[in-house]
């Protein structure tokens, strides 16, 4: 069986890392950036006219798969809350495009939390090339900066998007029209933690994560975790090794599967003030939360609730205190939720958003 099948069939275990959460102004450039330009598949959607908001769920589908479901049915909707892979969700609310003053946080300012997406490719200077030409912005180049091969350009809302290399390191004259299924690969979201021995036991232990590769510099660390079946998780390298790398790059972001990068600068963990803006509060908003769905919301939450975890909002929660004027979407989205997908949202240690939703459940929300 390959990876792929592996991932599309495999047990996974009952957490499994579902979305990314970002915010944005206008939808249309946010759409065809990510669609048209980055090659993801809109996979669903949600609106909502009488609070004013919108939801886009667009993915990186699995090599060789198809997608035929329309965006908003009841089809597309039991898709979304079942997969078994990671999509970018986008939340527009209505008329911020028409602000030319209005923008979202990027993040990547002093003590941010958010850092960036990251797509592979397997051929980084082809599709730098293509981008460039594209009118897409960059905020580096392959060739510059002390980091060689990799690049980061900007989102409509000017979120920072790495372009990565998949495959094998060593194999750099593959042309891009050879990746399979499209030219790029959601791969990575980043955050920044503040502990680690905090950090990895949350993300292993309380949501089924793996740790498949860390990399350790002078001043920093970096960390990057999955959601795998249960066979691949028995045979995966030592993280600590060098073909732990390779795995990443050759297997999952081939197969289309992204990994939670958590990056760990060394010594905030001594400083007991220091804390990450989470992308929820003004004036930094503009990264929300990442999700997960499990298979019973008020199980999960109990089991968490005892072993001491914090939440943002609990199963059935309500009411409106604690949410500002711009918070008014999620709230409604969260109200919502908690009737038709039950949902709740965990707090990490390093205080980010983690929503986890109900697999499977009554998914016409509207």
């Amino acid at each position: 069986m390959s990876l792929v099948e592996e991932f599309k069939n495999g047990d996974f275990p009952d957490c499994t890392w579902q979305q990314a959460n970002i915010r944005v102004k206008d939808k249309e450039k946010s759409l065809a950036f990510y669609r048209d330009v980055m090659g993801m598949t809109l996979i669903d959607t949600y609106d909502f006219p009488k609070w004013e908001f919108s939801l886009f769920f667009l993915a990186t589908l699995p090599p060789g798969e198809e997608y035929s479901l329309e965006p908003g049915s009841d089809e597309a909707h039991k898709y979304l809350w079942s997969m078994n892979g990671t999509c970018i969700e986008l939340t527009y609310n209505y008329g911020t495009e028409k602000n030319e003053d209005f923008h979202y946080h990027p993040g990547n300012q002093e003590k941010d939390g958010f850092g960036h997406f990251a797509f592979s490719c397997n051929n980084v200077y082809d599709a730098c090339e293509i981008l460039e030409k594209s009118g897409i912005s960059f905020k580096k180049k392959p060739d510059e900066g002390r980091m060689k091969g990799l690049a980061f350009v900007h989102d409509p809302d000017q979120y920072w998007m790495e372009i990565i290399k998949m495959g094998s390191k060593a194999d750099k004259k593959q042309k891009l029209e050879h990746v399979p299924n499209k030219a790029y690969h959601f791969a990575q979201t980043m955050l920044r933690i503040k502990d680690p021995e905090k950090s990895i036991p949350f993300y292993t232990e309380k949501l089924d994560m793996t740790l498949v590769d860390e990399r350790h510099f002078s001043d920093f660390s970096l960390y990057f975790l999955a959601t795998l079946p249960k066979s691949v998780q028995s045979r995966i390298p030592d993280p600590k090794s060098e073909k732990a790398s390779e795995f990443v790059r050759s297997k999952l972001y081939t197969a289309a599967v992204p990994v939670l990068e958590l990056t760990h600068n060394h010594g905030t963990e001594k400083d007991e003030n220091f804390v990450h803006y989470n992308g929820n509060a003004e004036p930094r908003r503009g990264f929300g939360h990442i999700g997960f769905l499990v298979s019973d919301v008020y199980k999960t939450c109990e089991s968490f609730e005892k072993e001491g975890l914090k939440f943002h909002k609990k199963p059935d929660e309500g009411g409106i205190k604690g949410y500002g004027p711009l918070d008014y979407t999620i709230y409604i989205k969260h109200l919502i939720l908690l009737h038709c997908l039950r949902v709740a949202f965990l707090l990490d240690p390093d205080g980010y958003w983690i929503e986890l939703v109900g697999r499977g459940r009554d998914v016409n929300l509207v």
